[in-house]
């Protein structure tokens, strides 16, 4: 063997690239700017979603209630009817089918009690006195939709008795919207209220035929011969009728609703 040793062979080659240099480009990476606003693809794909829900749904309270206005109203299925009470205890009668109503909570079933009251004037010492007066005593107007919860509350109310025109079998007729109209007409006339009155829009005019469906002369025809418009609120158009009885024309007054057109 020789004295010179015999270097063993690398196991890879060196990197040809000085150390400087390395430390240069190394350097030259660590200091480049980010790049800008890089986003995920999935992180873009959310945001674009949220940017596109917000313009979606437009926070508009106005167009809310718009909606809310548009949505059909619910029809009311009260309807007025009269009641018979025992006479001299209508008040008491009322207070206690009004606490029952809130008590067993039927107030969606229940509008209202009246009793309806009129002035009238009399003489006392000599002195004109107006005072009111209960109009039909041992009666009371309600406003409810007739059910069984409301049935069994005004039976087992004291005092009170049926509900007129109604039996066991058949449910109770209610009131007439006309004789309605009159009735809170008249509660606010004898309240002092003003009532404006509305104008009523008859199916027949001066000069036509009509049917007398109610009173004396039911079932019997005539031609209009005017329309008498009320004076005070409370009060019902009226109808003058030119009829033929025994062959000769008569002249008879009757309320607008209670003639049809022929």
């Amino acid at each position: 063997m020789t004295a010179e040793s015999h270097a063993e062979p690398a196991d890879h080659e060196a990197d040809p690239t000085p150390p400087a240099e390395s430390a240069a480009e190394d350097s030259h990476v660590a200091d480049a700017p980010p790049p800008a606003d890089e986003t995920s693809p999935a992180e873009a794909h959310g945001e674009s979603e949220s940017s596109a829900g917000d313009d979606a749904v437009p926070h508009d309270d106005g167009a809310a209630e718009l909606a809310a206005a548009a949505q059909p109203a619910i029809p009311d299925t009260k309807h007025w009817y009269i009641v018979k009470v025992q006479s001299g205890r209508e008040e008491s009668i009322k207070g206690a089918i009004e606490r029952r109503v809130k008590i067993e909570g039927l107030e969606e079933y229940f509008g209202g009690i009246k009793i309806p009251m009129e002035r009238v004037s009399e003489m006392r010492n000599g002195k004109r006195v107006v005072r009111s007066r209960k109009k039909f005593p041992g009666y009371l107007m309600v406003n409810v939709e007739f059910n069984d919860r409301i049935l069994y509350l005004f039976r087992e109310t004291s005092g009170v008795g049926d509900f007129v025109g109604g039996s066991i079998q058949r449910a109770p007729t209610p009131m007439p919207q006309h004789e309605v109209d009159r009735m809170l007409a008249e509660e606010a006339a004898a309240e002092g209220k003003q009532v404006p009155r509305e104008k009523i829009k008859l199916k027949f005019d001066k000069g036509d035929r009509v049917k007398v469906r109610d009173g004396t002369f039911q079932g019997m025809e005539g031609e209009v011969k005017e329309i008498v418009e009320p004076k005070e609120a409370k009060d019902a158009v009226k109808v003058r009728v030119e009829l033929t009885i025994f062959g000769r024309p008569v002249p008879v007054e009757v309320e607008a609703w209670q003639v049809d057109p022929v």
